[in-house]
């Protein structure tokens, strides 16, 4: 007996759901391909979302930890400036106990927690010669640490430094010059003061001869600064020559660089322009990040790239004349300390500057103290000393740099 499907029936079957044979698959596969475009779509764009998220994390991290070596290099710095000053103003000929020196310090401001020197002259000694002459290695070694960034900054090379602009051979011109005439004008500042005038006029000489159609380039003024260079070098050996046995010993000692009769009036002179340059030359440190980049592109992004270039030239000339007017040339600090404070902490000059300070008042006062006590009853040339260390080591950090990159460039 054939039976006949009513209406009934067949609603009830539509009722029943999709048969056994409907499988997911199967209904994916009956779908539009517009539909499966725009599932796709929403798909990549949740991938892409959680590798955006991924790459800003990392970035996050890697900001943390560049601003917690940077803090940490800071404070390593800091501390070890300061550990370095108390043993300095500590040993010598006459030795002063580490608490003595602390407390003849606390005694200067009326906090009388532990007791001074206990050895005749010993006050003296600390305010009258070390504490100046370690005042004055701190303020010189945070000059030419923060010129040589600023150097660095400005012609885009780790090798630049502040010499490049002639600034410590005209103030050398000048200091042979008063030397060998012996003017006095100034009376003891004359020397110093002579200096500081020809280190800033060599400086803008350089720039001024290094400038044409309104412009200059990086070269040129290197080139222009090695040739300005030169001829300080022969009128530096003009004097030397022509000058009696007293003068010659006194203009060459004086290039070699030394803190020995450093004065609380000289830290006073020198302190506010070193402090002044420093200002200038942090106020710039945006946009000597953008010059980084390149001077098309610093252009670009709204730098005036001549006003930057001259604007720090004459601040690099201000703390360099002012740091060796008292203090003679002293090499290699303005090279080495920016250059390995920039592969510590990165080539931001927010952060380098102040570190390039901290840095080179670090070295010097190390320097300055090696040169007191190396040998008993003897004071080395500062100079002499950085040059004979900052030469090796900075070669060992070129060295270093080579095997990295695989080669010089």
């Amino acid at each position: 007996m054939t039976r006949t499907t009513s209406a009934d029936d067949t609603a009830r079957a539509g009722d029943a759901g999709p048969s056994p044979h409907d499988r997911p698959d199967r209904i994916v596969a009956q779908q539009s391909p517009q539909t499966q475009a725009t599932r796709q779509s929403q798909r990549d764009r949740a991938a892409r979302i959680h590798a955006n998220a991924a790459d800003l994390a990392l970035a996050a991290n890697a900001s943390r930890s560049g601003m917690g070596r940077t803090a940490a290099t800071f404070l390593i710095m800091a501390v070890a400036l300061l550990i370095m000053t108390i043993v300095s103003a500590s040993l010598g000929q006459l030795v002063i106990p580490f608490d003595q020196v602390i407390g003849s310090v606390l005694n200067k401001i009326g906090i009388h927690w532990l007791n001074g020197p206990s050895r005749s002259f010993g006050n003296e000694a600390l305010w009258n010669v070390r504490f100046p002459r370690i005042a004055m290695a701190i303020v010189v070694g945070a000059a030419l640490g923060v010129a040589g960034a600023v150097m660095q900054g400005v012609f885009g090379n780790p090798l630049a430094e502040p010499g490049t602009v002639g600034v410590s051979s005209g103030a050398a011109v000048g200091a042979s010059c008063s030397i060998l005439m012996g003017w006095t004008f100034l009376g003891s500042f004359t020397t110093p003061f002579l200096a500081f005038v020809c280190g800033l006029g060599t400086t803008m000489l350089v720039y001024v001869l290094a400038r044409r159609g309104g412009r200059t380039e990086v070269v040129t003024l290197i080139l222009t600064g090695v040739a300005v260079n030169a001829i300080a070098g022969a009128l530096i050996a003009f004097f030397t020559f022509a000058a009696p046995t007293s003068a010659r010993d006194q203009i060459v000692f004086w290039q070699m660089g030394s803190f020995n009769g450093s004065r609380w009036q000289q830290v006073a002179l020198v302190t506010p322009l070193c402090v002044v340059g420093m200002i200038v030359v942090q106020c710039m440190a945006r946009r000597l990040d953008l010059l980084s980049l390149g001077e098309k592109p610093a252009r670009h992004l709204g730098v005036n790239v001549e006003r930057l270039r001259f604007v720090c030239m004459i601040a690099v000339a201000l703390l360099v004349s002012s740091a060796v007017a008292f203090s003679g040339i002293i090499s290699f600090v303005g090279l080495v300390v920016p250059h390995l404070l920039r592969m510590i902490i990165g080539p931001r000059h927010r952060a380098l500057l102040p570190a390039s300070a901290l840095g080179g008042a670090l070295l010097l006062t190390i320097a300055d103290f090696a040169a007191r006590t190396t040998i008993a009853f003897a004071d080395l040339p500062i100079g002499m000393l950085t040059s004979l260390v900052g030469g090796p080591f900075f070669f060992w950090l070129l060295r270093r740099s080579r095997s990295k990159s695989g080669g010089w460039a």
